[in-house]
């Protein structure tokens, strides 16, 4: 009998984790919540919260986040490379116009 109910679970599993039927990924972060927190409600609005975001963007919270943290750092590199290549430009600037030069 216990033999039973194992094959029974164990193929509800299979089925649900090859062929995507339930969002499995989407229930996962609500699932943990719940069990460690044991807050329904806090869990529930994860999850409305999440399908939201996944409705209105195309992707999941996690990686909305993460592309838009990768777009600030891309932001900061790029203002630091052109900082730098000012600077570059300032120093040859002064170079070839040799202001010791200029002043005496």
């Amino acid at each position: 009998m216990i033999f039973r109910v194992f094959k029974i679970f164990f193929i509800i599993n299979i089925f649900l984790f090859t062929t995507g039927f339930i969002p499995i990924m989407g229930l996962v972060g609500p699932a943990t919540t719940i069990i460690s927190s044991g807050n329904i409600y806090k869990a529930s609005a994860q999850f409305i919260i999440d399908q939201t975001i996944k409705k209105k963007t195309g992707k999941h919270s996690l990686t909305l986040v993460k592309d838009e943290i990768e777009k600030k750092e891309a932001e900061k590199n790029l203002q630091k490379e052109l900082r730098l290549l000012v600077e570059k430009r300032i120093k040859l600037t002064r170079q070839k116009l040799d202001l010791n030069k200029v002043s005496q």
